[in-house]
């Protein structure tokens, strides 16, 4: 395929929708320049019809050496909080705004997080849009800005409209009716680095959000979202 590394994920989508058909082609993408230096590809995981999709902002490095996400404490920390809330696992499916790991060298071995470009974030949203419509949940939790912004534009301010449930803004474009709601809230890797005495309420109010979304699924005719 006749492609360049700036040319975006869009001309890699299969015309089959379907995860698994998606899965193995994001495997090929180059539409940007990330997949020079990562592992491999993570794709997301789970299954079509999942209610609740959960979405990250990249891989990180255990991510990106596993080719799965939220295999990392950050996603220790978001299983142990969907648990609190009765959120079986089996019901979510987990993915992020961009496919590959972003890292730089520290003292040329251990390789830090960098967080994607906003080109970069643009470049990987076809994948973002494919798995949507292709798992059809009800409900979208964003986890951190980049998740967020990444769907509702970058205006939004997970300072000011975390916890809220909203809808996409008509500039994306999903074949599906209805659209799913949207939640923002923190990443967890958030949470974890929060070291002050406060820790502990970062943590509850992450675990608010989360049984906010959580009742979206058996409450989605009687939901009130934000503007409505």
């Amino acid at each position: 395929m006749d492609a360049t590394p700036t040319a975006g994920a869009a001309r890699y989508l299969p015309d089959d929708r379907a995860l698994d058909s998606l899965q193995t082609a994001a495997g090929r993408c180059q539409g940007c320049a990330l997949f020079e230096a990562a592992t491999q590809t993570v794709f997301g995981h789970g299954r079509s019809g999942a209610p609740i999709m959960l979405v990250g902002e990249q891989p990180g490095n255990q991510e990106d050496r596993a080719g799965m996400p939220f295999v990392g404490p950050a996603g220790r920390l978001l299983t142990r909080a969907l648990d609190e809330v009765g959120i079986d696992p089996a019901l979510t499916y987990r993915t992020n705004a961009v496919k590959h790991f972003k890292f730089t060298r520290k003292h040329g071995k251990r390789r830090i997080h960098q967080k994607p470009s906003r080109t970069e974030i643009v470049a990987c949203r076809p994948w973002l849009i494919a798995e949507i419509e292709a798992v059809r949940p009800q409900v979208i939790v964003c986890l951190g800005a980049t998740a967020a912004q990444a769907l509702l534009g970058t205006a939004f301010r997970i300072s000011a409209q975390r916890g809220q449930l909203t809808q996409l803004p008509s500039a994306i474009d999903l074949q599906l009716a209805p659209e799913p709601i949207v939640l923002a809230t923190v990443h967890p890797s958030a949470v974890l680095r929060d070291r002050s005495d406060r820790h502990d309420e970062a943590y509850k109010l992450f675990v608010d959000d989360l049984r906010v979304a959580g009742a979206v699924p058996s409450g989605r005719r009687t939901t009130q979202v934000a503007g409505r």
